[in-house]
């Protein structure tokens, strides 16, 4: 599978739903993603694969104690949904995740390499500017790569 990457501005309709772009649709194999809760204010949408693979890591996790465990199920696991891609390559994105990441008319997806982030495009615009600053202290950490 490829990795999923890009940024693309979308728009989110009346019935809840968001296309994906083509070229994301692409890199899929199968047209169902599991959706949860991000870390940040936005939704993350993982390939059924990708989503077995980080639930199982979390689930079986031996450095978190059981109140992290717990609520790592609760911010995680709870809330995940099964959603198909349509014909037209849209997603319907369920009211409580839309609320949760407050995902209006104006979004932003975003392919982070295995999976992909729904985000408000004011809430993203935020965030990126919050982090900028730390892009050089990245680059430096990672110092083993060739940039």
């Amino acid at each position: 599978m490829e990795l999923l990457t890009g940024e693309s501005k979308a728009t989110l309709d009346d019935k809840g739903r968001v296309s994906l772009p083509a070229r994301m649709r692409g890199c899929l194999q199968g047209n169902v993603l599991v959706l949860t809760k991000g870390l940040e204010k936005c939704v993350w949408a993982f390939p059924p694969e990708k989503w077995e693979l980080f639930s199982e890591q979390l689930l079986n996790s031996a450095t978190l104690n059981m109140q992290q465990l717990t609520w790592a199920q609760h911010r995680f696991i709870v809330p995940s949904q099964p959603v198909e891609i349509d014909r037209a390559g849209r997603i319907a994105l369920p009211p409580s995740l839309r609320e949760y990441a407050a995902l209006g008319r104006d979004c932003m997806i975003c392919g982070t390499g295995k999976r992909v982030e729904l985000w408000a495009v004011d809430e993203y615009r935020a965030y990126y500017e919050a982090n900028e600053p730390n892009t050089m202290a990245i680059v430096e950490a990672l110092g083993h790569l060739s940039l």
